[in-house]
């Protein structure tokens, strides 16, 4: 499976950056221009472990509906979400947080 790395650096404590990227609300609003936007599961709000979110979303030209779920959770050094369903094969997304 192909490895996609994506370092950023955030001034913010560990907690805020952990806590926003498990927010439902800012990813909606993150992706607004491509009119993503969650259909089921937790619609709102900060995810925590076991939770299933499933978004609508058009990628490559087609409309897909992809659904994640919180896998691992480690507050607030890393998480892991995983897609369920969807279009791709597999997908595994693997957050980490370092100060």
């Amino acid at each position: 499976m192909p490895t996609i790395r994506l370092e950023t650096s955030i001034g913010a404590s560990l907690e805020r950056c952990f806590d926003l990227s498990l927010s439902v609300d800012l990813h909606r609003h993150s992706v607004a221009q491509t009119h993503e936007r969650p259909i089921a599961g937790v619609t709102s709000g900060v995810m925590k472990l076991g939770d299933i979110v499933t978004w609508e979303a058009v990628h490559f030209g087609i409309k897909q509906h992809l659904t994640s779920k919180i896998t691992a959770y480690e507050r607030p050094y890393r998480f892991t979400d995983e897609m369920i369903r969807g279009a791709f094969q597999e997908m595994t997304h693997l957050h980490e947080f370092v100060p």
